[in-house]
């Protein structure tokens, strides 16, 4: 990269640092007390806040309606909205990669798919791994006997290739797969959901910036768009091993992406049907290891996921609550909290418990029940998941109890932890392979 692209580069960081901080609730806590002052000592009702510099916000309040404009850096845009305090703490807009590395051409049709917000695209793909981690937990581990050289190495080589021992580590290819399927089906999710959401998109000032809301793109572009991303989807989908079978399990949960966005108009609990789209990777990961499911294993992972997902995605839907409610949309956010922050907080440690629950049960179905030849051993591996599950579990508990129903950065922080919370429920899945691969193989010597 060149001097001239490395300070354009410089450039849009500073722009959106710029933004950021004119963005923030100090600043505009700041702007109003001193607007106030102003005012207040100068008698006059209509006279204009006065400020430094010409990089400024103006904020004129009338009623329940707040206007605000933003110049800097010669980009100004006027937003509306029914509630100020929820939108004007919203989170600012940030320099990605997108805007550093993408031409300006392709820039809106990669923010229409969110790829400059990867939380989403590992919401999707944690179920894959969880469910392809657990599908390594049976199969057979293969030993080359070509290299011995002893008896005794030759008997104990051969006695452990007719042991079904659990693998250390998912199937990388499964997991590559699986990472390039829930980058695209994500963002052909958004791309549809934007399709279908635009005009209340234009309505809500967080929203009110995408591509299709703003006008960057048309709606035949968007859907040109979303045509090329369920192609590549359906490439991977063909890709997967036992691709019948596995092809049926992927196109089943086509409905579900489809009618999604659909619900937040006819239905109080939109974010339960999100969760049977986004945790359909549960059922993905075993079907494309073995070419057949066990239900009994898989189904309490699925309900956990959806629990999962009712807990961050109300939490993540508390930051649009009052413009759905004036634009006559549905969240489980309004639902839950309708008689207030503490009742919501109590029906999501109840959802967040059923995700322990289910989370644990589908993991004594694999390393106990399922496995039960293994002797004593699977109680350790069982042990060694409990405790990473349980970890999880606090994680979500952490998140509701500091939740801030009222204040969208806190919202938006607790959020994107869920990452976190998707890693730890994989790694304490690897982590019981590798204890009852150890265990097993030590029995055996």
């Amino acid at each position: 990269m060149g001097p001239s692209s490395s300070l354009i580069s410089g450039r849009k960081r500073l722009r959106y640092r710029v933004q950021s901080i004119c963005h923030s609730p100090t600043f505009i806590s700041w702007r109003r007390s001193f607007s106030t002052e102003q005012n207040s000592n100068s008698n006059k009702d209509t006279e204009e806040p006065q400020f430094p510099s010409k990089k400024t916000k103006n904020t004129t309040t009338k009623n329940t309606t707040t206007t605000i404009t933003t110049t800097v850096d010669d980009d100004s845009y006027p937003m509306t909205t029914t509630n100020s305090h929820n939108s004007i703490n919203s989170d600012p807009p940030m320099a990605t990669w997108v805007e550093d590395y993408l031409p300006v051409s392709m820039q809106p049709y990669a923010k229409l798919s969110r790829m400059d917000k990867p939380i989403g695209t590992w919401l999707l793909l944690w179920p894959c791994y969880w469910s392809t981690a657990m599908a390594a937990a049976t199969a057979a581990v293969t030993t080359d006997c070509s290299t011995s050289t002893t008896a005794t190495t030759t008997t104990t080589i051969t006695t452990v290739e007719q042991m079904n021992l659990p693998s250390f580590f998912p199937d990388p290819y499964l997991l590559s797969l699986f990472t390039v399927g829930a980058f695209v089906m994500r963002g052909a999710g958004c791309t549809m959901n934007d399709f279908w959401d635009q005009e209340f998109d234009k309505k809500v000032r967080r929203t009110a910036t995408r591509p299709l809301a703003s006008g960057q793109i048309t709606s035949n572009q968007a859907v040109q768009w979303l045509a090329v991303q369920l192609g590549l989807g359906c490439a991977v989908l063909v890709s997967l091993p036992h691709t019948m079978y596995t092809f049926g399990w992927g196109v089943a949960s086509l409905p579900l992406v489809v009618l999604y966005p659909l619900m937040k108009r006819y239905t109080k609990y939109p974010q339960l049907v999100l969760g049977f789209t986004f945790n359909w990777g549960c059922w993905m990961g075993w079907a494309a290891a073995f070419g057949e499911m066990d239900y009994a294993i898989i189904a309490p992972l699925y309900v956990s996921g959806i629990a999962w997902t009712m807990v961050y995605d109300t939490i993540y839907a508390n930051q649009d609550k009052e413009d759905d409610a004036a634009i006559g949309l549905h969240s489980t956010a309004l639902t839950f909290g309708s008689n207030g922050d503490e009742q919501q907080k109590r029906i999501l440690h109840g959802f967040a418990a059923l995700a322990y629950t289910g989370w644990l049960l589908s993991g004594y179905n694999l390393y106990v029940s399922d496995l039960a030849s293994w002797n004593t051993t699977n109680l350790a591996a069982l042990g060694v998941y409990g405790v990473g599950v349980s970890s999880a579990y606090g994680h979500l508990i952490w998140q509701i109890h500091t939740a801030d129903f009222n204040n969208p950065h806190n919202l938006a922080e607790r959020f994107r932890s869920n990452s976190v919370v998707g890693a730890i429920v994989f790694v304490s899945i690897v982590a019981g392979n590798a204890t009852a691969a150890a265990t097993t193989a030590t029995n055996l010597l």
